[in-house]
């Protein structure tokens, strides 16, 4: 299960990552209008909060007194690498956190503002806030770079292109039955509840 969350958010995680790399410090600060998020306050956001919740994780309240959750959503960097920093920083905090998980503390109950959550339940809660965000930063940096964008995903008009290319890549290999392609992508693993 560990591996699986961390290989999940890996992929995630390289999806900011290559975005910050096609973009230029101040197009890490650009703004649609003045109530829009530039990708460095997206990117603030995230790692504030996976410092938050998953410092001291196992024995603290996941709202920590000290996270500022509103000031979040200021942009006081100034530079693109300040940015890159606190982004690294909170990654490190979350999967050191993940790197935890274990068949003892997978349903061990964990605090959020008060409100209990099984360990699994809390990291699956991340798994679709942080893809939430990423996905705003990939779509603000995509508007940016307009023709220059270099795609993270299939390109357009290329879907039976990469279709065919992926048959022949896995033609040879013998496919887990019952894998789901959605949870696994690229992985021959198969989830304990579809064992047979």
């Amino acid at each position: 299960m560990k591996e699986l969350f961390i290989k999940r958010f890996e992929y995630y995680k390289s999806l900011g990552d290559q975005s910050f790399g096609q973009l230029s410090e101040e197009q890490m600060f650009w703004q649609y209008n003045g109530e829009s998020n530039s990708i460095a306050v997206v990117a603030k956001h995230i790692a504030g909060n996976m410092l938050s919740r998953w410092t001291n994780f196992l024995t603290e309240d996941g709202e920590k007194s000290w996270r500022h959750r509103d000031g979040e959503f200021n942009n006081d960097f100034k530079t693109k690498e300040e940015v890159l920093d606190y982004w690294e920083k909170g990654w490190k905090c979350f999967f050191e956190a993940l790197n935890q998980i274990n068949d003892d503390n997978l349903y061990t109950t964990i605090y959020i503002r008060g409100e209990s959550h099984a360990f699994i339940d809390a990291v699956l809660r991340q798994l679709a806030h942080y893809p939430y965000h990423i996905g705003q930063i990939v779509y603000i940096a995509k508007m940016i770079k307009n023709e220059d964008w270099k795609t993270l995903s299939i390109a357009r008009n290329k879907s039976q292109d990469f279709n065919n290319e992926m048959k022949k890549k896995f033609s040879g290999e013998e496919q887990a039955p019952n894998s789901s392609p959605v949870c696994f992508q690229n992985s021959t693993e198969v989830r304990d509840e579809y064992k047979q």
